[in-house]
């Protein structure tokens, strides 16, 4: 059978379906759609999605049969307008639209009024009895296809219009005359055989292949290949085209055009929003030529318009709009982004789709619309976008607001921020004590800069990506990051940011938005976040729907309160090395690494076992019970030990240390690969009296407050490796009972993030109780890839398909989810009680919580301005599951 490459609609009819997205576009299964309700919608046709496949991948040449097709689908056409394609006294105009399977808007071309030329535009003329409409409707058409298709730039036209404008003192482009645009459209022609060596072509059949090709290879210019990296759209989907027969909102006062969203796309709000504009056509709603008029009285009102609303202005045809407006509702049960075109005083509808809306409106038009009995709970759950639930925890920018934008980075961690430029830790918190907004730039953070960042309202780095240590601090402490802005020069010594031939000095202020990743000069205002009774609801549902529990990663008792206000269940990762870095606790930590014998180490441990204690109690008072799960010392030494001279100096002095032996000893400590190097397990094996005193200040903590704790040892490879460490730990648990004269109940157990470590997971949970994937490092080894470095060259991985999203954001489910899949597998079958978690950055990922349920994982862990994302994500996570588990039941039966 001969494969089909093109689908009819219009006229109550349609090859094709709203189901049929893959194959038509979201554009054509919807036209498709409204076809077979019975909607008013010119006739067309839709090319398929294949045929932008085949198209891309042979050398832009067109299945055989295509051409056939087309020709046929333009006949029914002619058809059911009752016109003819290329007839100079009754001629057929088409306009030639993209159409890919999401909505794309705005990011491929489109082509409107084909089929005009220097005979056809005189039977327009005569059909329509406006000569004026139809000369309008040729130059809109010359300027369009000359540049979608023929690659001139638009502008050149737009001078030449001003120029007549300008000449003949008119201010409006209705203002000028058929005669009028007569010579322009001369002119128009002129530029095109002067700047291309061509005429402009007037045969229609070169026009229509000459559009759709520039629409399918609209797929791949720049906006539309950034466009679909930023939202994960894989290239491989293709657009559809989408020929539809032309109608004409710019023929009279009988005529207008516009868009409509069938409830309030800001608020969410159940009223008819939306725009018109009498005698136009579509392209002046959007380019802003002329100011829109409301569609609804209520719309003029809250708006203070002047003009009269659609409602009042085309009664009759407005109640056909509103009738249309609940039928597309209720039959797609969903909030519908529409536009459409009234050709004296008849309506047609051009497009439905799924309204794009804010996060409030899409909480609140869910709960409405459950209340209503149009959906259902897990329906409501399932539709909306958990990763946009961000814009409701952090501020964001006035929208309304003007900004001047430096540069551009990672948005690596969400919210809008305005500060002083600060270039150091210190000098963060010294401003942020006298209460001054600063913005920390620096070309990278280190865990040393922890109370810099915690003092200030948002950091910026140079280099680093969305899993760097500036982007995973900055998520936990719910500050806005922007992070490998690589354009910007960020000079600690000079105190200087350069930025766009522009150098920015200390003090000087700077907004970030870590929502988009750009770096703005001067204030913005931003707008408070705000919490709305639906979020509540739908957070309610979520619990009742979702398996996984979800945890944060939290180790100061703000991130843990804000964790627990968010609706954490517990944690599922306290990085215990963050606590070492207060400046009074350094000190000692250092002294620890410096000291030659194990009672030098000794010694300093035992001063920071109390700060140790009493931070556990802290976290424990505030979990209430909830389990809490603490990482032991991680990190390589040299991120504890001074780095430049005036450091060194300060230590040693402190410390009663040469400064000439503390050169040296630095000199010992230094490593090639330090990432790979002394650290994790590795550094409790050298020195198990540091993991003792981590157990000792745990378990001693637990027994003051009864604490459900879980001791989790780091970068483990092997059993026997692991059972070493959890006997230190065994034996000092022993130690502290005995001397308490009471015991509490504790797990221990590791950290999958070394491949080995997940292929020799049944041997090692011989001895672990409990699983943590730290998918941030075992992304790292499996990759083989810096996450702090390769901010500089994944982008290019993911434009060129090598990758569907950068992989230190969104979990690599093909390769290291099958390490986490073997792990989970083999360590469950050796202990069937095996407690199963994920404690990276993925685990705040909608897509790899989605992975997370796949495989059976207890709970997933993430930084607490991302649990209520994925509460949200791990309750459309179990409803997807379930849903496939019913249908492969069915099916069997």
């Amino acid at each position: 059978m001969t494969q089909k490459w093109v689908y009819h609609f219009g006229d109550g009819q349609a090859d094709g379906e709203a189901s049929m997205k893959n194959l038509l576009g979201g554009k054509g299964a919807n036209l498709a759609e409204m076809s077979s309700l019975g909607l008013p919608v010119p006739s067309g046709f839709t090319v398929t999605t294949e045929v932008c496949t085949y198209y891309t991948q042979n050398d832009k040449a067109y299945p055989e049969t295509l051409k056939e097709e087309v020709a046929q689908a333009v006949k029914a056409i002619e058809t059911h307008m009752g016109a003819q394609f290329g007839d100079p006294d009754n001629p057929l105009l088409v306009s030639v639209r993209s159409g890919a399977r999401v909505s794309m808007p705005g990011m491929m071309d489109t082509v409107l009024n084909l089929g005009l030329n220097d005979k056809t535009v005189e039977g327009l003329a005569s059909q329509s009895k406006d000569e004026r409409f139809a000369w309008d409707s040729y130059r809109r058409f010359i300027q369009m296809y000359a540049d979608v298709v023929m690659g001139m730039s638009h502008h050149d036209f737009e001078t030449i219009l001003d120029d007549h404008k300008d000449r003949l003192g008119h201010e409006n482009d209705t203002d000028v005359t058929a005669t009028q645009w007569k010579e322009i459209v001369a002119e128009y022609k002129d530029l095109v055989e002067q700047d291309l060596r061509r005429p402009f072509p007037d045969d229609v059949q070169e026009q229509l292949w000459g559009a759709i090709g520039a629409v399918f290879g609209s797929w791949q210019i720049p906006r539309a290949v950034t466009y679909r990296r930023l939202n994960a759209i894989p290239e491989e989907w293709g657009t559809a085209v989408n020929i539809q027969a032309m109608v004409f909102g710019n023929m009279g006062e009988d005529c207008s055009t516009g868009v409509a969203f069938t409830r309030d796309p800001s608020t969410g709000e159940n009223y008819f929003y939306g725009e018109y504009l009498v005698n136009a056509q579509g392209e002046d709603v959007v380019a802003g030529i002329r100011t829109p008029q409301s569609l609804t009285l209520k719309g003029r009102e809250r708006e203070g318009g002047d003009l009269p609303s659609m409602e009042e202005n085309m009664p009759a045809v407005f109640a056909q709009l509103a009738e249309v407006r609940l039928k597309l509702e209720n039959h797609y049960k969903e909030m519908q982004d529409i536009e459409f075109t009234v050709q004296q005083n008849k309506l047609y509808m051009l497009q439905t789709r799924t309204g794009k809306r804010t996060a409030a409106a899409a909480l609140k038009i869910a709960v409405d619309m459950v209340n209503e009995g149009m959906i259902s709970q897990d329906e409501a759950l399932l539709r909306i976008d958990a990763n946009a639930l961000d814009q409701l925890l952090h501020p964001t920018l006035d929208p309304k607001s003007a900004r001047e934008v430096l540069g551009k980075g990672l948005p690596a961690s969400p919210g809008a921020a305005s500060g002083q430029l600060v270039f150091t830790a210190d000098e963060a918190e010294t401003r942020a004590k006298n209460e001054e907004d600063v913005i920390l730039a620096r070309t990278e953070t280190s865990p040393e800069d922890i109370h810099g960042m915690h003092a200030a309202r948002g950091i910026l780095t140079s280099r680093g990506g969305m899993t760097s240590h500036a982007a995973v601090v900055a998520r936990g402490m719910g500050r806005a990051c922007v992070a490998g802005a690589g354009g910007l020069q960020i000079d600690a010594q000079s105190k200087t940011l350069t930025a766009q031939g522009q150098i920015l000095k200390e003090g000087d202020i700077v907004t970030i938005d870590g929502s988009t990743g750009e770096i703005m000069k001067g204030a913005v205002p931003t707008l408070p976040p705000q919490m709305s009774g639906e979020f509540e609801i739908i957070m309610s549902w979520a619990d009742e729907a979702r398996r996984m529990k979800v945890r944060t990663n939290a180790e100061t008792p703000d991130d843990a309160q804000k964790a627990i206000e968010f609706g954490a269940e517990g944690v599922g990762l306290c990085r215990t090395e963050h606590m070492f870095f207060d400046p009074e606790r350094i000190q000692k930590v250092r002294e620890m690494i410096f000291a030659e014998d194990k009672a030098g180490r000794d010694e300093a441990l035992a001063h920071l076992l109390p700060a140790q204690r009493s931070d556990f109690e802290q976290l424990f008072t505030i979990m209430q019970g909830l389990p809490v799960t603490v990482r032991l010392l991680d990190p390589p030494l040299h991120e504890f030990l001074p780095h430049d001279d005036k450091d060194v100096q300060n230590f040693a002095q402190n410390a009663g240390l040469d400064e000439a032996l503390v050169k040296r000893r630095l000199s010992e400590l230094s490593e090639s690969n330090p990432m790979l190097g002394h650290r994790g397990c590795r550094l409790g094996l050298t020195y198990p009296e540091i993991y003792a005193m981590q157990a000792r200040a745990i378990l001693e903590a637990a027994l003051v407050t009864q604490a459900h704790t879980e001791i989790m040892i780091p970068l483990i490879v092997s059993r026997k490796e692991f059972k070493i460490l959890k006997d230190v730990i065994d034996q000092e648990a022993q130690k502290v009972f005995e001397e308490q004269g009471k015991s509490v109940e504790y797990l221990v157990g590791t950290m999958i993030e070394i491949p080995r470590a997940a292929l020799m997971a049944d041997d090692i949970a011989k001895e672990a109780q409990f699983f943590s994937f730290g998918t941030n490092d075992l992304t790292q080894t499996t990759l083989g890839m810096s996450r702090d470095d390769s901010g500089s060259f994944l982008p290019d991985y993911v434009s060129k398909g090598v990758f569907g999203i950068d992989p230190f954001v969104s979990l690599d489910q093909e390769g290291v989810g099958q390490l986490v899949e073997i792990a989970v597998e083999r360590g469950s079958k050796t202990r069937p009680d095996l407690k199963l978690g994920i404690c990276g950055e993925h685990g705040g990922d909608p897509a790899s919580i989605d992975f997370c349920e796949r495989v059976g994982l207890d709970y997933v862990s993430c930084s607490p301005f991302r649990v209520p994302i994925a509460r949200l994500a791990a309750a459309q996570a179990s409803i997807r599951h379930q849903k496939c588990v019913e249908k492969k039941t069915s099916k069997a039966a």
